[in-house]
């Protein structure tokens, strides 16, 4: 196994439990590793620190264990997929008969940088973010059969839009494990007793956005006897909520055709009358730019993430501030606005920032209801801050 040897004093973040290691503090390489490797990681003295997925890039190693435990061998990939479970059924989640999806792996949250699984009902979607991750999905699918044995329909592997492109990958999505019988692409699941048809072929992310689960219900707490815009709706996860909690009007805004047709197909799979509901395929900013003023008192304000990376977090926090004096103004007086970001580099404070300059630029008064983020199985290593990347604010409007 290749040893990476750390500049002196370069270690103290790894004895914290960080679980990144940057290429500027290694000062020796023993050994030639191929991207995706696992390595050993030690510090100047030749003390251990940590086993982790080499990578080329900023972040040169993403640690998979600070222990001496085997991270190359079949037990290690059940054992953390195991200890991801006991975190979601600690949090309610894995048995409860009114929602049968959530985010199984979580990346540095669970100790396995660079993977994501989402479990919808018995269909694993797993999306790997780097090298390391790809090249082990073969041991990572036969780990979920072991643990979840005849629970588990299928295995999809949906990386060709995460993993590194550069790296010489065979970066084409498809099935891991299929159980006898199981040929649907396709499938309904049930959050908070409100279903939704999820498509992990077709669909963004992995095929739904789990991450607004509690944010969501949060809307439709409040959107009773309210007329609701719910914008960038994807598949209308918000919308679903609201009219299914008394909204008397919900519009959806995607520009996305696909999005907007599933839209459609949730609005039916609920009961849903059609005068109580419009879908709708257009640009979000464009369509709240021509919004009259009153029309709506209840505003959802969801843009995907604006910054990828540092360098484009200025760019992005003007669009914040655009978009949310824009939502801001034209919601009805004693109107509420949930806004949100999923930018990992934009942090809750640069956000609050931006909403708040929006705020004075409309001049009216506005107050901050909640702060809001992302749910239990979204879950954030302490040690590890920047997974805490889902933020949002709902303000009330006078």
């Amino acid at each position: 196994m290749t040893r990476i040897i750390l500049k002196k004093g370069r270690e103290e973040s790894l004895r914290r439990f960080h679980p990144w290691v940057f290429s500027g503090a290694i000062a020796q390489v023993v050994g030639e590793p191929a991207e995706g490797d696992v390595v050993g990681v030690f510090a100047y003295d030749g003390s251990f620190l940590a086993y982790g997925h080499y990578q080329i890039g900023s972040i040169a190693v993403r640690v998979l264990s600070f222990s001496g435990e085997d991270v190359l061998g079949p037990d290690f990939w059940t054992a953390m997929i195991s200890r991801a479970l006991k975190v979601r059924e600690a949090a309610g989640l894995a048995s409860n008969p009114l929602t049968n999806c959530f985010r199984l792996v979580h990346g540095e949250g669970d100790g396995l940088p660079g993977l994501i699984i989402d479990w919808y009902d018995g269909v694993c979607v797993m999306q790997a973010h780097s090298v390391g991750m790809f090249r082990a999905k073969a041991a990572i699918c036969d780990a979920l059969r072991t643990v979840f044995g005849d629970r588990l329909k299928a295995v999809y592997d949906k990386s060709s839009g995460t993993a590194p492109f550069k790296a010489g990958l065979d970066l084409v999505d498809g099935y891991l494990f299929k159980a006898d019988g199981f040929s649907d692409d396709e499938q309904v699941v049930l959050e908070n007793g409100n279903r939704f048809l999820v498509n992990w072929t077709e669909g963004q992310k992995t095929g739904f956005f789990l991450d607004q689960r509690e944010n969501r219900a949060l809307v439709g707490s409040c959107s009773k006897g309210r007329t609701v815009l719910n914008l960038f709706c994807y598949t209308g996860g918000f919308s679903v909520y609201a009219l299914n909690n008394g909204a008397l009007r919900v519009d959806s805004v995607d520009s996305s055709r696909k999005a907007v047709e599933m839209v459609g197909r949730n609005m039916e799979l609920n009961g849903f009358d059609k005068d109580r509901h419009s879908d709708i395929c257009a640009d979000a900013i464009d369509f709240l730019r021509d919004v009259p003023e009153d029309k709506y008192d209840l505003m959802i304000v969801d843009p995907p993430a604006f910054a990828k990376h540092r360098g484009a977090l200025n760019n992005a926090l003007r669009a914040y501030q655009r978009l949310n004096a824009a939502a801001i103004s034209k919601v009805a007086p004693g109107g509420l606005v949930f806004t949100f970001s999923c930018s990992q580099v934009v942090d809750k404070e640069a956000f609050a920032l931006a909403v708040f300059s929006a705020a004075a630029q409309t001049g009216r008064s506005v107050r901050i209801l909640d702060r809001l983020n992302q749910p239990a199985d979204h879950a954030v290593n302490i040690y590890h801050p920047e997974g805490e990347y889902l933020k949002g604010l709902l303000l009330y409007v006078e």
